[in-house]
């Protein structure tokens, strides 16, 4: 499958709603790939089962399970800046070792590969935000009355 089809794995079409099947992923990707820290993480987080979280909650608060993966995706990919603070750790720390990393040069070279780097990063944050009428179809963020 050619990575530009690839996104589509895991997608189903059936009717109104949305299903997507939960793929773990291990890789594989090149050593250069400028998206490998975003990879490491979904090859780390694949060996986890959500459902079983969300499958606790959604018996405890009475909501389905569905919608609480609905919830918890959309919150996250569309927060923007927000989705920064919420990934944890992990990506803060990437990203402060990338300046970090070019500072320790000291030239200008690694200053501008960082920032390149940061760029991406900042980029995949702001997913969410880049098109919100398509983030947010029915007009915002804010519960159906």
């Amino acid at each position: 499958m050619v990575a530009q089809e690839r996104w589509r794995e895991g997608l189903v079409e059936d009717g109104d709603e949305p299903l997507v099947r939960l793929l773990s992923w291990q890789g594989p990707w090149p050593p250069d790939d400028p998206d490998a820290n975003l990879k490491v993480d979904v090859a780390g987080y694949s060996q986890a089962d959500p459902l079983t979280t969300l499958g606790n909650l959604a018996r405890s608060v009475d909501v389905p399970v569905g919608a609480l993966v609905r919830y918890v995706l959309a919150r996250w990919a569309s927060g923007g800046s927000e989705g920064l603070l919420e990934l944890g750790p992990s990506t803060v720390q990437r990203m402060i070792a990338e300046v970090e990393r070019a500072e320790a040069t000291g030239d200008d070279v690694a200053r501008l590969e960082a920032y390149h780097v940061l760029r991406q990063q900042l980029a995949w944050l702001g997913q969410g935000l880049a098109d919100p009428d398509a983030t947010y179809p029915q007009g915002g963020a804010d519960p159906v009355s």
